[in-house]
């Protein structure tokens, strides 16, 4: 948590300081992705404690509050210092983020489950192939065909 935090702070810092000297949140490049992905982990693992009914670590909300604070900073950086709709593309951008991300862990997802019924198949007929050959084998010998050694 602490570590997503760090991250969070830090392209906060490159992000604001993008914005100010450049008036552009493009400027910021990876670290918009950085904060914004960072942001998204200390929401999903409060989201989680909370949905567990544990109650949450102090440390997440203050986390959160924190970030939520930044958010209101750089809410204004962009209404004030930035060029107009600034603000507007950026919950976009955060939109479009999100989506991007929840359909590749769904992707994720897909990927795995395809990898386990793989592995299911291929087990299934290995131990059919094995039963099958053991038992045409005892056919065989049954039926007289494989000679008893004496």
């Amino acid at each position: 948590m602490l570590a997503e935090l760090a991250a969070a702070n830090a392209a906060f810092a490159v992000i604001k300081e993008a914005v100010s000297y450049a008036g552009d949140i493009s400027a910021a490049g990876q670290k918009v992705y950085e904060y914004f992905d960072s942001k998204a982990a200390i929401q999903k693992k409060y989201a989680e404690k909370s949905k567990k009914g544990k109650s949450s670590d102090m440390e997440e909300f203050f986390a959160l509050e924190k970030l939520k604070k930044q958010e209101e900073e750089l809410k204004n950086l962009m209404i004030y210092s930035g060029r107009a709709g600034m603000w507007q593309d950026w919950l976009k951008f955060q939109q479009e983020s999100k989506h991007k991300r929840i359909a590749a862990e769904k992707a994720e997802l897909r990927a795995a489950q395809k990898r386990k019924e793989t592995i299911i198949e291929v087990v299934v007929v290995s131990i059919s192939g094995v039963i099958l050959i053991a038992l045409i084998v005892f056919g065989l010998w049954i039926g007289g065909f494989i000679n008893k050694v004496d």
